[in-house]
């Protein structure tokens, strides 16, 4: 009777003690907080505003002081200034079609990086992994993953499920460095951002424009981080409108619930003659 208490308590105690520990595992990151004020930072850091909670830079920049950060990553394609570098030394890794390279049509300077075959995921892997381990080195709290959607513009060549299969992996790197990591855009992935890739948050661009941000919402609810940007002078039916309309439009809708700016284009930091930043 007694050795049976003994057994029955010693299991009970090693249950329990694997659950704690798979809760510490669950919790050693932090998600950034909903409905604060939102910096988006990629084309170069500056110092933000008091008033600003989160702040998203460039995986080579370093994180803002006293702020959520989190780490852009251009991890379904190249960066232009890696163009060279990745032609030399990865020509493999990269999509092409017709035996030539395949180049995102609105950023003609970068390459789509090749999720094809799970033998080139994980070669891919061994690239940006450290880079996502080195965000977590320089002390950021997230990582952005750009481009999921890349296979749109394959011409074929990628699939959804192969990019699905590469954000799974970029997930599991980012938890084992304890950095929370966020779904970017790719509304058709957001049913299946949280319970199967296991996406954290979502980064969205103009979903005001294609009418897209409830895709977003009703999955993340208010940890959505929206960005319109200034240059968007056209409806998604193609009709002239004026650019500030769409990002009024989102905070009437949902500025009360999520994250929502506008930012130029090209994200430059404050003190250029082209920076736009408002914020709801």
């Amino acid at each position: 009777m007694h050795a049976l208490w003994f057994r029955t308590t010693a299991i009970a105690v090693a249950a329990a003690s694997i659950l704690a520990a798979t809760a510490t595992s669950a919790l050693a990151f932090t998600k950034p907080p909903a409905n604060t004020q939102f910096d988006y930072q990629i084309g170069g850091a500056y110092q933000p505003m008091n008033s600003v909670s989160i702040v998203d830079r460039d995986r080579l920049a370093s994180p803002a002081a006293g702020k959520y950060n989190i780490c852009y990553v251009n991890a379904f394609q190249t960066q232009p200034d890696d163009a060279v570098w990745w032609t030399t030394n990865h020509s493999n890794l990269l999509v092409k079609k017709n035996g030539q390279y395949v180049i995102d049509p609105d950023w003609p300077d970068e390459y789509i990086l090749d999720t094809s075959t799970a033998a080139k995921r994980t070669a891919l892997m061994a690239i940006i992994g450290p880079w996502i381990d080195k965000c977590a080195t320089d002390k950021f709290n997230a990582v952005e993953p750009d481009n999921l959607d890349s296979w749109t513009r394959s011409k074929n060549v990628l699939t959804k499920a192969s990019n699905t299969a590469f954000a799974k992996l970029l997930v599991q790197r980012a938890h084992a460095a304890n950095l929370a990591i966020a779904q970017k855009n790719t509304g058709e992935l957001a049913p299946i951002g949280i319970s199967q890739i296991g996406f954290d948050f979502a980064i969205v661009e103009e979903c005001q424009v294609w009418s897209e941000c409830d895709d977003f919402t009703d999955v993340y609810g208010n940890q959505v981080y929206e960005i319109e940007y200034s240059d968007n002078n056209r409806d998604a039916d193609g009709n002239p409108v004026d650019p500030l309309s769409f990002f009024t439009a989102a905070c009437a809708a949902r500025g009360k619930k999520i994250s929502i700016i506008y930012r130029d284009r090209d994200v430059v930091p404050s003190g250029n003659s082209e920076y736009v930043y408002k914020w709801c």
